[in-house]
């Protein structure tokens, strides 16, 4: 909502006749919307560069580096920290390597390393699948950021210690990983005999003269001091802690906008700047070519550059996050033009990620205005309505740990009466539901926009994922069927604590009427065991599902040690299984011996299928593998 009130009015307006970029123009342009904009959306502040035909033509900061000292961010001076920004220093290494000879783009990643990913699905991992984001690895976030310097450690002893599981074969789906950039820079760590961030400095940063910028972590003592505190909103006015990551080569850089208008004026020039040169022409050319895309003619990846294609122009960048800081990069080649844009809060209900978006979008909507084709709507959208609407689940997930948090973030696609469609994780600049209108078999457009969404199919022509270049192309979204789908999910989960709740109140009330009465329920050892047991596995599947759920919505899992934690609940879940199992034999024994009613034998029939429920549902999320890797 805040960033559609910033800026809607600018991107709702007809395009006008194209402005052409000036330095006379995109200051007013940027003063114009900026400093609102921040305000608005409770940003400190934030720091832009803007290139041109070899040169510097616009940049300044905004706001304030320290709200307490009211330092302001001083383009050439004020570090940021630019998250997975920094892959393109890593993924620049690599292609230098390549270019040296040391390295094959598609030989197996195992030859480089002093360790082996297990192999999986018959093929290797090759450094193409890198920097395509497609090895097919899960989601890896522990130990990702750590609190303190001191709990930093070895680059490849981290990644020894937390490989991924695999979910997909290599080479076919696009699912974000910070685990394989990680693992590109410390290939170029050993095959260049540098440690990855002194190899960074001598081979990038110095030939292009970016004084300003590193990998050290914590920075060396001439550029502490020049660094922007980050803020979680800047209402809060407490600046956060340094954020230290130990994948460092997948976003721990350093550096000030105006040392990244040198990087791009480098890429933007064939390697070259101010008589440095990092790569060659080919290389680049490489880099900018598509090699993988989620659809067919949808955005994809290139050579560690993702493609951001819009408003008919070709465009190439990477984003980059950290808990407080934000950033985007962006090159249209072809125009010779490069931004970069950075960001010290993540602002009021994460709303930094609107703005920097809408910024860009009004910077192409002034200079590089776009009418899209004419594409009418098919004849009969409804039916293929109706194929697509359903949950899906992003593929740059957890294969083995937390899986429960996923299943409940899944997507659903919506199908209208007149025949679009709504997603629900996409909205517009006022954050209502985008809805989209087919153009072609399968194939959506916005209302009243640009973008578009594609599904794709299976074989059998059952539909399976979908893509959209109304955001950056970092995963695809799967299709869910059956139990695991989000509608269903919820359902059946509710059922299950309700019956759980029910039988153990309704057997307490019964406990309790005995006892009053002076009633004794004759049963014998073993049946009075077994009931026992089911009483406490009820108790026990209710216990561990109230403790992921407490865990996975902000509790932490219940404090202390999370991988401590995350043990005993795994343990408590096995303990759940078994009382699982005992209640289903209970409700066997009860049904087929007694004692009870019809009344009573139906409802141990709705318990044990309950159990059975219980015990397939610890066992699809992974509540019990005792996997500590996420």
């Amino acid at each position: 909502m805040i960033a559609g009130l910033l800026l809607a009015a600018a991107i709702a307006a007809p395009h006008p006749a194209a402005t052409p970029l000036s330095a006379s123009d995109v200051q007013p342009f940027f003063d114009g919307l900026v400093p609102y904009a921040i305000r608005r959306a409770d940003i400190a502040g934030a720091g832009i560069v803007v290139v041109q035909d070899g040169k510097v033509i616009f940049e300044k900061g905004y706001g304030y580096a320290n709200l307490q000292k009211r330092s302001p961010i001083i383009p050439d001076r004020t570090l940021f920290r630019p998250g997975s920004v920094s892959k393109l220093f890593t993924w620049t290494a690599v292609m230098q390597q390549v270019q040296a000879g040391k390295l094959n783009l598609d030989a197996d990643v195992n030859q480089y390393l002093d360790f082996k990913i297990p192999p999986k699905y018959g093929k290797p991992i090759t450094l193409r699948n890198l920097m395509t984001h497609t090895p097919g690895f899960e989601e890896v976030i522990r130990d990702l950021f750590v609190d303190k310097s001191t709990q930093l450690y070895p680059l490849g002893k981290y990644l020894k210690e937390h490989i991924p599981g695999r979910i997909f074969p290599p080479g076919q789906v696009i699912a974000y990983s910070n685990y394989g950039a990680a693992l590109a820079g410390y290939i170029v760590q050993r095959v260049s005999g540098e440690p990855f961030d002194r190899y960074v400095a001598d081979h990038i940063f110095k030939p292009l003269g970016m004084n300003h910028s590193t990998f050290l972590q914590p920075l060396p003592a001439n550029l502490a001091p020049l660094m922007a505190d980050g803020y979680t909103t800047a209402s809060s006015g407490k600046p956060q802690h340094f954020e230290y990551v130990e994948a460092a080569p997948a976003g721990a850089s350093s550096a000030s906008v105006d040392d990244m208008s040198k990087f791009m004026l480098a890429y933007l020039q064939g390697g070259r700047y101010n008589g440095g040169t990092i790569l060659s022409p080919a290389m680049i050319a490489q880099m900018w070519t598509l090699q993988v895309a989620p659809a067919p003619g949808m955005n994809g990846f290139d050579l560690g550059f993702y493609q951001e294609n819009r408003n008919g122009q070709m465009i190439v960048g990477h984003a980059g996050d950290t808990d407080v800081f934000h950033s985007d990069l962006h090159l249209l080649p072809k125009q010779h033009v490069g931004i970069f844009m950075s960001f010290n809060s993540a602002g009021k209900a994460g709303a930094v990620e609107k703005v920097r978006t809408d910024i860009f979008r009004a910077f192409l909507d002034r200079y590089y205005p776009y009418s899209p084709p004419n594409e009418t709507t098919v004849a009969d959208p409804k039916r293929d309505a109706a194929r697509v609407a359903g949950w899906y689940q992003s593929s740059r997930r957890a294969g083995r740990a937390l899986q429960l948090i996923y299943a409940l973030g899944q997507t659903g696609v919506t199908a209208r009466p007149d025949g679009t469609i709504e997603v629900s994780m996409l909205t517009n600049t006022a954050d209502a539901p985008i809805r989209w209108r087919e153009v072609g078999p399968l194939y959506y457009r916005q209302v009243n926009g640009q973008a578009h969404l594609k599904f794709t199919t299976d074989a059998n022509g059952n539909v399976v994922s979908w893509t959209t270049d109304e955001f950056i192309p970092v995963m695809i979204f799967q299709k869910v069927n059956g139990l695991k789908s989000l509608g269903t999910l919820k359902t059946m989960l509710l059922c299950f604590v309700a019956i759980l709740v029910i039988s153990l109140l309704l057997r307490l009330a019964a406990w309790i009427a005995r006892r009053r009465l002076g009633l004794r329920l004759e049963l014998s050892p073993e049946r009075w065991w077994v009931s026992l047991a089911s009483r406490i596995g009820a108790i026990l599947f209710l216990g561990v599902l109230a403790g992921w759920f407490i865990g996975l919505s902000g509790g932490g899992l219940l404090g202390g040690s999370l991988v401590t934690n995350m043990i005993v609940l795994y343990v408590f879940g096995v303990f759940a299984i078994i009382g699982g199992i005992a209640m289903i034999a209970d409700a066997v024994l009860l049904v087929t011996q007694g004692p009870g009613g019809w009344i009573r034998r139906a409802g141990e029939i709705i318990v044990g299928l309950a159990a059975i429920y219980g015990i397939w549902f610890f066992l699809a999320f992974g509540l019990v593998n005792f996997v500590t890797n996420f």
